[in-house]
């Protein structure tokens, strides 16, 4: 792919225009496939009226009968396919069953709250139902666009190279998994808030990143592990504090701001694990509780997961699941493709988790900012009278206590500056896709692996190095855009008529 030379602004120009155009062909690909195939399951507008008397559901607006526009009410509905239902459900009667614990908050909050503003006008139209798709649809899409201007300013704080960053980003605008980004599910909230505080972290806006990190939380389960950051992040805070500055009261102080914003990340996973216990456990009969309501930490996550979904340790290793574990091989394939690259391309500092690059002398050049008095300031201070000898000192004293405070504020990047090609943040985003990618494989229904990997930044990192490589590299590229393609066409097919696909 030939990119001309171009400003960074510009390239986020072209990120966003990439974006846009890519979910209007997704758009475009599911009108195609729906006007001409069948769906194979034609469930999806069956909708029984809410359990709780308390719902928020207007039946009169559900009945097509009192609605405006009928047809287009039941075009939508019709596209509420697999885990969609789940969130459209939520988001109109809450969580009624067991079932649909499985499914986070955060994307029916949306859709709930959208319905009831914006999209208000549109419930006598078409219908409540029909319109918390519609907000679904929107939200996601949009989403889904910032998520990639988002990973473009990541990728440019890694790499360094706006280019490459630009490779890496239109990449992912036409991932193989970009059906979902484009329905309602929770792949597009959950990039765009783990590449969000992933970049604040690099930019210092640690309050932003842990708010945006915790909302991954609130998107998917596996949001939480974006607290590892903050662990890796603190880890050589506390290392520098100790060993560089030689200030303990500095490290102890490090090692409980970092505890609490992991904390804070986890607080609303916690959060939704206490809500199920309350509905489904609290002032009921011990004979009439699930057993991990008797559980010492009533953990109800899991269990759905196991129970209803069959997820479980190697037990989707089986025979009959080998086509799936082909589905999933090629993102499976480029994760581990990435991971060894990674590795290899310092592997002193990856095993060390980039220590080794502070033992080794390669960041002594004032890498974490620590402004100390040079010896031309002592020098000309000997010839200063006493009073302005304390006047200066109290002036170095203020500036040092400035500089000091500067670094609390700036000092997370500042830690993280790359040795020579490697940025060090690559090491915990690489350990990230290293555990996600083995779940996956080992845990997960493994043909998930596509959606579930594509929110990993080290794929689009080591594909665009692919791009600009020559030979053989090149053509693994091809590939890639090849596979992309399929995927994308595959998806759109299978997915948008209720066929199996990831």
């Amino acid at each position: 792919m030939n990119i001309m030379k171009s400003s960074p602004s510009n390239y986020e120009i072209r990120v966003l225009k990439s974006a846009i155009a890519s979910r209007f062909l997704l758009l475009a690909l599911i009108l195609l496939w729906r006007s001409l195939l069948h769906p194979y399951d034609t469930s999806s507008p069956l909708n029984p009226k809410c359990l709780s008397s308390n719902s928020t559901t207007n039946h009169h607006y559900k009945d097509h009968q009192s609605i405006q526009f009928p047809q287009i009410a039941s075009a939508i509905e019709d596209s509420i396919v697999w885990d969609s239902i789940y969130f459209v459900r939520i988001a109109e009667c809450s969580y009624e069953y067991e079932q649909s614990y499985a499914f986070l908050p955060l994307l029916p909050i949306f859709m709930s709250l959208l319905s009831r503003t914006v999209f208000a006008p549109l419930v006598p139209l078409i219908g409540l139902r029909a319109v918390l798709a519609l907000a679904g649809y929107v939200v996601n899409n949009i989403a889904f666009v910032l998520a990639a201007l988002y990973l473009y300013r990541l990728s440019v704080t890694i790499l360094r190279d706006p280019e490459a960053a630009l490779r890496a980003s239109i990449l992912f605008c036409f991932n193989p998994a970009s059906v979902f980004y484009s329905s309602i599910y929770t792949e597009s909230f959950y990039s765009l808030f783990s590449f969000g505080g992933l970049y604040h972290v690099l930019s210092g806006a640690n309050n932003i990143a842990v708010l945006s990190f915790a909302l991954s939380g609130c998107a998917r389960s596996n949001g939480v592990l974006n607290a590892g950051y903050f662990c890796f992040q603190t880890m050589h805070r506390v290392y520098h504090d100790v060993f560089v500055k030689r200030r303990a009261s500095l490290a102890i102080q490090g090692i409980i701001l970092g505890a609490l914003r992991v904390v804070c990340i986890f607080l609303p996973f916690i959060a939704f694990q206490a809500y199920g216990y309350r509905n489904i456990c609290h002032g009921r009969a011990p004979e009439e509780m699930k057993p991990w309501c008797k559980s010492k930490i009533p953990f109800f996550y899991s269990y759905v997961q196991s129970h209803y979904w069959g997820v479980g340790f190697l037990r989707y290793f089986q025979w009959k699941q080998l086509p799936n574990f082909l589905l999933a091989s090629p993102i499976l394939s480029l994760a581990l493709c990435s991971i060894i690259h990674y590795v290899r391309l310092q592997p002193g500092i990856f095993f060390s988790l980039g220590f080794g690059a502070l033992s080794s002398g390669k960041r002594s050049r004032d890498s974490f900012s620590s402004h100390s008095v040079s010896g031309p300031n002592k020098t000309r201070s000997k010839d200063l009278s006493t009073e302005t000898q304390g006047n200066h000192n109290l002036r170095e004293r203020k500036q040092t206590v400035k500089e000091d405070n500067y670094d609390v504020i700036h000092e997370e990047q500042q830690l993280f500056e790359k040795p020579d090609s490697f940025h060090i943040f690559i090491i915990p985003c690489i350990l990230h896709l290293g555990f996600m990618a083995a779940t996956a494989f080992f845990v997960m229904h493994v043909q998930v692996a596509t959606r579930f990997l594509s929110a990993s930044p080290p794929l689009y990192w080591f594909a665009s190095y692919l791009m600009m490589s020559g030979g053989t590299s090149k053509r693994w590229a091809y590939m890639i855009w090849v596979y992309s393609a399929a995927y994308i066409l595959l998806g759109s097919l299978l997915f948008s008529n209720f066929y199996p696909f990831t």
